[in-house]
Formats: structure tokens, sequence, C-alpha cells
């Protein structure tokens, strides 16, 4: 008998992986190198650019073995085949060590001391504690992580609009929640990812006070308000 926790972990995608990337996969020791940080800039700047790796050899003048170890870090490249690379891709040479000297940052908070902030829900009632914030991010998105604690005296407010995406966690409480012309009766333990440019926000409290994790994610040019 195949149990509800063995079909969560294993889930029927026709055969297919669901995910692009492993979100459990631990990188060997060597993703931490020069070369290996050298190569991963190379390849994206080359594919940003939409070139292949022949046309990069070709205007380089660098052999396509030789490329092909470079990108995967198999080679420590010369400072000459660095300044030919930069040529070509059109970055300052520094940009291939960025990987490599950027700070991996992380912010912890504990319990009872997110900041709260003044959003727009909060003049019906709800109280908005942001669980983070990291500003220098390279990954080109920034993610919000909030508290949101609905109580006794909030109001029902179901028009929130912006850009990205959104996920909710129930923690306590019961909310009926609206996202479009949809309607979710969210209890502890269930969850909503949704497009958040589609008006959304709860629309009936059932069971207070309730309390939910709100993750807000948008391309990091996008200007919020």
């Amino acid at each position: 008998m195949t149990t509800k926790r063995e079909t969560a972990e294993q889930p029927d995608h026709g055969g297919r992986a669901p995910f692009s990337q492993d979100p459990h996969a631990v990188r060997e020791p060597k993703e931490n190198n020069l070369e290996m940080a050298i190569g991963h800039e190379v390849r994206a700047y080359r594919k940003k650019l939409g070139i292949t790796v022949t046309d990069l050899a070709a205007a380089t003048g660098i052999s396509l073995g030789m490329l092909s170890k470079i990108e995967n870090g198999n080679i420590s490249p010369s400072l000459t085949t660095l300044q030919s690379l930069s040529r070509a891709l059109g970055v300052p040479l520094t940009a291939f060590f960025r990987r490599y000297e950027e700070p991996r940052n992380a912010v912890f908070v504990k319990a009872g001391e997110g900041v709260e902030l003044e959003r727009r829900g909060t003049r019906a009632g709800h109280q908005y504690n942001l669980l983070g914030h990291i500003d220098n991010n390279s990954s080109g998105v920034i993610v919000e992580p909030y508290l949101i604690t609905l109580t006794a005296d909030s109001d029902v407010f179901p028009t929130f609009q912006h850009e990205g995406m959104e996920f909710l966690y129930m923690l306590e409480g019961e909310v009926v929640y609206r996202h479009g012309d949809q309607l979710f009766q969210m209890q502890p333990g269930d969850s909503l990812f949704f497009d958040a440019d589609a008006p959304h926000g709860p629309e009936q409290l059932v069971k207070l006070p309730s309390r939910y994790l709100s993750i807000i994610s948008y391309p990091q040019q996008v200007t919020r308000g």
C-alpha cells in the first residue's frame, strides 16, 4: 500500500523530472573553486549572447577542447586567455571572478523580532512582520517573506494586486482566501501558490486570530510601491 508521504515524494510526471533542479542536491566541494567559478561565468555570458562554443572559439582563437575544459572548471585559464574571453564576450576581466568572490548572505530573525511594517493591508488591521531582507542579491529575484496576522479587529481587504508570484502557508486560524474568481478555504497546514498579478486577499475571516506566511517574489528590476 502506498502511503500519502510516499505519493508526495514520488509524484507521477510521466517519467520526466518535475523540477529543473534538485532542491536537495549537494554540490561537490570543487564547485567553490576558482576554476569552477570562472567556468560558470564564461558559460553564462556566452549563453546570454546566444552564441555557441564554436562561435566563441572562432572569436577568441581558443580551441573547442580548451573552451570546454574552461567552462567545466577543469583547468585554470591563463590571464591572456581570460583577456581574449573578456573581449569576445564584451565583459570586464573581473566579471569572471564575481561568483567566486561574492559573499552569500543569510538573515536570521528570532521569534517575535520581525520588523513590523506599514503596508497596504495595515489599514485593514492586518499586521505585517518582515522576516528577512537581503539587499545584495545577485539572483535577479527579490524575495520578501512576511508573517501576516489577522485579528478580531481586522477587516476583509480582498484587492491586493502586484507583480510576481506569492506563496501562502497557513499557520493558525481559518481564512477563505480569494485569488481572481476562485475561493480557497485555508486551514493550518494548507498552502496556496499563485500569480500575484490577479486580485487576491482574505475574503472571509472564519477563525481568529489567523496567521500565515506570505512569501512574495518578483524580478529585481521591478519597482514596488
